[in-house]
């Protein structure tokens, strides 16, 4: 079973993700902030998939997917980012932070099911 790390400072994003991701057969961790996601990262968990929002309290997304890349075991993770924003000039930033993929929020379940299936392969 492929885990999937979910980052997003919103309480109902993480819960309404989480059920779509748990119904897909997916195992879900859950973190409120990129420091909290960093930590989880940092201790050697065993991550298939990030999916982190970009606008968050303290460390922001493409900060903290800079970070996660330093990390060698994952380095070639496959990174999704759900948020809201959709300027190209923000796409481009995360794209060349290590970003894979960026769905904008509100995403379908099929929407993000379905790009989930194409990272992962």
């Amino acid at each position: 079973m492929k885990t999937i790390l979910l980052v997003d400072d919103s309480a109902t994003i993480l819960l309404s993700i989480s059920n779509i991701l748990t119904k897909a057969g997916y195992a879900v961790e859950k973190a409120s902030t990129a420091e909290q996601g960093l930590s989880l990262f940092k201790s050697g968990a065993k991550i298939d998939l990030l999916i982190t929002d970009l606008n968050m309290p303290g460390m922001n997304g493409i900060d903290f997917i800079k970070e996660v890349r330093k990390l060698p075991q994952y380095k070639f993770m496959p990174i999704l980012f759900l948020t809201t924003e959709s300027q190209q000039a923000k796409r481009a930033e995360a794209k060349a932070a290590g970003a894979t993929g960026w769905l904008v929020k509100p995403a379908t379940a099929d929407e993000l099911l379905n790009t989930i299936k194409l990272v992962l392969k």
